[in-house]
């Protein structure tokens, strides 16, 4: 039985509670948490889940563009997609496998993309991510929505047939995501009819449309650099951060398009807490909690799987802290991490 000791500051529960602890990980799976008095000068933190990427457009990183969202995005004659249509596989592939790496090295232990190509798109991308430890939940499309563990929609304006396209995905029992209110809160009414598992954006979506993906329980997945860099807001009520918290819905974070935006959630913390009108606890849970809603929850605690990074604060400034979840989500850095474990 291969066991190993891990002793600090750590966040624990879903709830992410501070406390100095010793977490013992016996072939991969938490087997306790205990209290103790000497946490030493590290701490612990649940690893990431990137809930929203595009990593084929690892290709094209960035690339001189000009253009609306449609120009830039929009399947199928948007700018990515005509360069994807373009590049050798092989290059592809390297290049998604090294954006992999970014997000490991940057405590991402899983994600989910949204992957063009049909079913060799969804092939490509799990070879790219071929023995890497970091969980791959993709969103197939073209057809390769039924290779996938979902169906992944641009935007209900974008997919002739949409209706016939979603029945058969559901009746190959995948889960279903759409873009919504990326751009105006136009297609998001039309997203809900089909009952999503999980929308992405509504970054300009209004308080009913938002109250409803409260009481149903569909969990939101913002990206707010992305949005800025794609000129779909320049403002802290969009997406309505604030609102979405305060209706309960199930908020969690992405980087979307690697052409604009790094996949780092450090980044995606930092920005969205200087902009909006969010507590570093619900975005340090957003962050991480993608995770549950594939089913392998990252969160810290008895019989779990043991998914964490460990950050050395002894010659760092950030050891004078006196808020934990602060500091990580405002001052925490990749160079910070001292050991990943990931057993996602």
């Amino acid at each position: 039985m291969k066991e190993a000791i891990f002793h600090g500051r750590a966040l624990t529960g879903d709830e992410l509670e501070e406390r100095p602890v010793e977490i013992r990980v016996e072939d991969g799976i938490i087997t306790a948490i205990e209290e103790t008095r000497t946490p030493g000068d590290t701490w612990i933190c649940p690893a990431f889940f990137n809930a929203h990427t595009h990593l084929g457009d690892t290709i094209a990183m960035d690339i001189a563009a000009t253009g609306d969202l449609a120009a830039l995005v929009a399947p199928p004659r948007g700018l990515k997609h005509r360069l994807l249509a373009e590049i050798p596989r092989e290059d592809l592939t390297a290049a998604m496998r090294a954006s992999i790496h970014e997000m490991i090295a940057s405590g991402t232990a899983g994600f989910a993309d949204f992957r063009e190509g049909g079913e060799d798109g969804v092939r490509a991308l799990r070879e790219a991510g071929d023995g890497l430890p970091c969980h791959a939940v993709i969103f197939g499309r073209e057809g390769g929505e039924y290779c996938a563990g979902g169906f992944g929609v641009s935007s209900c304006r974008d997919i002739a047939g949409l209706e016939a396209h979603v029945s058969a995905a559901r009746a190959a029992g995948k889960r279903i995501a759409f873009h919504a209110g990326e751009r105006d809160p136009d297609d998001v009414d039309a997203a809900l009819a089909f009952n999503p598992d999980l929308l992405i954006h509504c970054t300009h979506a209004n308080r009913r449309q938002l109250r409803e993906c409260a009481e149903r329980d569909i969990p939101v997945v913002v990206c707010p650099r992305s949005n800025w860099r794609l000129n779909v807001t320049r403002s802290a009520g969009h997406p309505p951060v604030r609102a979405m918290l305060d209706l309960g819905i199930r908020l969690l974070l992405g980087t979307d398009n690697v052409m604009f935006v790094q996949p780092d959630m450090f980044r995606e913390m930092a920005f969205t807490a200087t902009v909006y009108d969010a507590s570093p606890r619900e975005l340090l849970a957003g962050a991480i909690g993608g995770s549950a809603l594939f089913n392998r929850p990252f969160f810290l605690e008895v019989g779990l799987p043991a998914n964490f990074i460990v950050i050395d604060t002894s010659r760092a400034n950030i050891r004078y802290s006196r808020d934990l979840c602060a500091s990580l989500v405002n001052r925490a850095s990749p160079e910070k991490i001292v050991k990943k474990v990931f057993n996602s």
